[in-house]
């Protein structure tokens, strides 16, 4: 069953119109202008905690561009990131950056980019981390690049509106959802959004294989067989 969970987590894939707004519907609009060409804001940081979906935005707004025939290229950082890109290159994204702050290097090739763009090019370069930019353990000239556009806060689905988002995957998915197993997903586990999706995708596959219905019984059984 823990296998089950994972090749289910690997098939979901983030899209823009798969992302629940919630308190962000501003944000969604704005990267949707972005790509559409509508808005020319050149620079854009995201932040937020873990699970409020900075990362889905990012690989979603990746995978919109290139879907709209644009050049786009996705940074997950690490100190070895070279920060290479093509000169007609039209979207770049940098996920965590805070992952930089162990390398002087990697900084500085990251504020090169920023000021390769400024000068030279008109590329979008959309950015995440976890604390706003002034917050940042990183070089005071790479912060100041960073807070150059746009800054928005990613703000987490309140525990409602994963009740609803849960309930409303599920009547698509064709199984009805009981209140108290929300309740359960919610209390028990992780609680960031793709974590609870991929968690009742493998319900609903249990609930077939063993022809049971869905049950906080069931749900135990299933995350105890998922547990290491």
């Amino acid at each position: 069953m823990k296998q089950l969970l994972l090749d289910i987590a690997l098939t979901s894939s983030p899209t823009l119109t798969n992302f629940l707004p919630g308190r962000n519907a501003e944000l969604l609009h704005m990267l949707e202008c972005i790509i559409a060409g509508k808005e020319r804001e050149r620079f854009v940081y995201l932040w937020g905690g873990l699970g409020c979906g900075k990362s889905h935005l990012l690989r979603a707004v990746t995978e919109t561009c290139i879907q709209n025939h644009l050049k786009a290229v996705y940074f997950a950082c690490d100190s070895s990131c070279e920060f290479i890109v093509d000169s007609d290159i039209d979207c770049i994204v940098v996920d965590d950056v805070d992952r930089l702050n162990t390398s002087v290097s990697a900084q500085i090739r990251l504020f090169n980019l920023y000021n390769q763009i400024y000068s030279e090019g008109d590329a979008f370069l959309l950015v995440s981390g976890p604390v706003a930019p002034a917050q940042l353990r990183m070089r005071q000239d790479l912060v100041t690049r960073l807070g150059w556009g746009l800054v928005y806060q990613v703000h987490e689905l309140t525990d409602e509106e994963k009740m609803q988002a849960m309930k409303s995957y599920a009547a698509n998915c064709g199984f009805n959802l009981p209140q108290e197993v929300c309740d359960y997903l919610l209390r028990h586990g992780r609680r960031d959004l793709p974590s609870l999706m991929t968690t009742l995708d493998a319900l609903d596959h249990y609930s077939l294989a063993n022809q049971r219905p869905i049950t906080i019984p069931l749900l135990r059984e299933l995350l105890q067989q998922a547990t290491p």
